[in-house]
């Protein structure tokens, strides 16, 4: 017998490929660092991190700008290689201010409706021919080896 197709009763959070090499800052107690946001979603999203791995399971906080205004949120970290990127590391949101909550969702839905979402469009973007969507992948390549290579350097420095 084949199972049957249920709805998903939580539905994943669209996830966000964050454009631009956005950075963010991370902080945890009195040590500030900057992460290359690489996703971003309603519950979390993923970043590489200046510092390194951090432990699974720490606390800490993440303050990054959109369009909207500054967005500050307490965050858990959890795993690394986050969405295929060995150097990425996963966070989640675990409390943010209302008035960072309503800029961030702003941004995300702006973000989503310019075509960085993963979730199925509702209209296609005049960007979505192949050729467009080649050189995009082909650009988020070349950024996922940059910020490797950047990292690899800092490590080999210290």
């Amino acid at each position: 017998m084949k199972k049957s197709q249920k709805p998903c009763k939580n539905p994943r959070a669209p996830r966000i490929r964050v454009p631009n090499s956005e950075r963010a800052l991370f902080a945890i107690d009195d040590t500030r660092f900057v992460g290359v946001l690489q996703r971003l979603s309603l519950t979390g999203g993923s970043a590489v991190l200046s510092k390194g791995p951090i432990p699974h399971g720490t606390m800490g906080d993440v303050a990054m700008r959109t369009v909207f205004g500054k967005v500050s949120a307490h965050i858990e970290f959890l795993q690394t290689g986050a969405d295929g990127v060995p150097l990425a590391q996963a966070f989640r949101f675990l409390a943010m201010e209302d008035a960072s909550a309503r800029r961030f969702a702003a941004a995300a839905k702006q973000m989503e409706k310019e075509g960085f979402s993963d979730s199925l469009p509702v209209k296609p973007s005049p960007f979505s021919s192949p050729a467009s969507e080649t050189l995009g992948l082909l650009l988020h390549s070349v950024r996922r080896l940059a910020a490797t290579l950047v990292a690899n350097r800092s490590s080999a420095k210290s």
